[in-house]
């Protein structure tokens, strides 16, 4: 079977991540994988491990100079490649891309699934006329793609028409299992880390957690805040840090090519995001044994923690509840160690890789596509 699958970029991000993820995947089952980055601002490389045996297509190499002229003509130029390549089945990750998409396979027979990344009632990453053409869009795709049920159940509200909507969760990276040890998860003695992770932008709130923080800190004086990223708020948020006195308690080292890693000798995590498609940051600490703290924003920690079972569901924008969290952890080794365990049993059991590229190949039968070309 040979895959064209679509992205943005393949810059730091959790979509970017998913996309190596899968495309390495299905090469190493023995498909085709042409992978094409379309909003990319020219060739480059991918910011995440790749396969070399994934075929990696710019289409900016394809476009004019002329950025303007470029948006024009670019479901032109994807339609092009999409005719050269002629792959079994189209794989588009994100809405812009996914519009495109659908833009440039109108007459072409071949599946489509586009993959949504957000959540459309709660999420304001789009624009109103990228909103348009994705609801006048979407019911043309064979397959929407959505990576959790609360989001799925919301597409359907607020988009009816759709041919068929599957829900499949993002799978864990391989590699990740090698880490799977928390150094001194459960020590009590020594300093300890509550880590988070994202991109500086308002709706991971990261302020929050650092309000939080800084007001049970003196309370709890072995145990250090640690935020890994980058992004538009990075200033503010060290200013923020600065100002309240906590730059040895808070630190903001930024980007990691090795996430797990940093995640790894971590001791407890945290996420207070007002909104997310699927955290994979959330997804990830679990795997490794952190226990974790998440505000139950739509979508995806819920089902990560099941219900608050497996990690512990903060009501959304609770500052005191989440203080209340933040003081159990940090209180309570045993707790903590125990939640670490059981979440880390929850997400293996149900976001392995090999369980997830098994829910894709019955969407790829469902949308006509024969699973064929697996090596055994």
């Amino acid at each position: 079977m040979k895959i064209m699958l679509l992205v943005s970029s393949m810059n730091a991000g959790g979509a970017e991540r998913v996309a190596a993820t899968l495309a390495s995947a299905w090469v190493k089952q023995g498909h085709q994988v042409v992978l094409v980055p379309c909003f990319a601002k020219g060739s480059g490389h991918s910011f995440y491990p790749l396969s070399p045996e994934v075929q990696v297509r710019w289409l900016a190499d394809d476009l004019p100079g002329q950025k303007w002229l470029g948006r024009v003509i670019k479901p032109f130029v994807l339609r092009k490649r999409i005719r050269a390549e002629q792959p079994d089945v189209i794989v588009s990750f994100l809405t812009n891309v996914n519009v495109t998409a659908l833009m440039a396979t109108r007459g072409i027979d071949i599946p489509v699934i586009v993959c949504e990344r957000t959540h459309p009632v709660m999420s304001s990453n789009i624009g109103g006329f990228l909103k348009v053409l994705r609801n006048k869009l979407y019911p043309l795709a064979d397959a929407v793609m959505i990576q959790t049920a609360d989001a799925a159940q919301a597409f359907t509200r607020v988009l009816p028409g759709l041919k068929h909507v599957a829900v499949i969760p993002n799978p864990l990276p391989e590699g990740i299992e090698q880490l799977t040890t928390c150094n001194g998860l459960c020590t009590v003695s020594g300093r300890k880390t509550l880590v988070a992770m994202g991109r500086f932008v308002p709706a991971k709130q990261f302020d929050v957690l650092i309000d939080v923080f800084a007001s049970v800190s003196h309370d709890y004086p072995d145990w250090d805040l640690c935020i890994w990223g980058d992004g538009p708020e990075r200033a503010t948020l060290i200013d923020k840090v600065k100002k309240m006195g906590c730059s040895q308690r808070i630190t903001l080292p930024g980007k990691t090519t090795e996430p797990w890693e940093a995640l790894s000798h971590a001791h407890a995590f945290a996420m207070t995001s007002r909104v997310e498609g699927f955290p994979n940051v959330l997804l990830e600490a679990m795997a490794l044994g952190l226990p974790s703290i998440s505000f139950d924003c739509p979508s995806g920690p819920s089902e990560l923690t099941q219900q608050g079972t497996a990690g512990l569901l903060v009501r959304l924008n609770d500052r005191l509840e989440l203080e209340k969290a933040i003081r159990r952890f940090f209180g309570d080794d045993d707790f903590r160690c125990a939640l670490g365990a059981r979440g880390k049993q929850a997400v293996w059991s149900r976001y392995r890789l090999e369980t997830v590229l098994l829910q894709w190949d019955e969407l790829f039968r469902q949308v006509g596509v024969p699973v064929s070309g697996k090596m055994e």
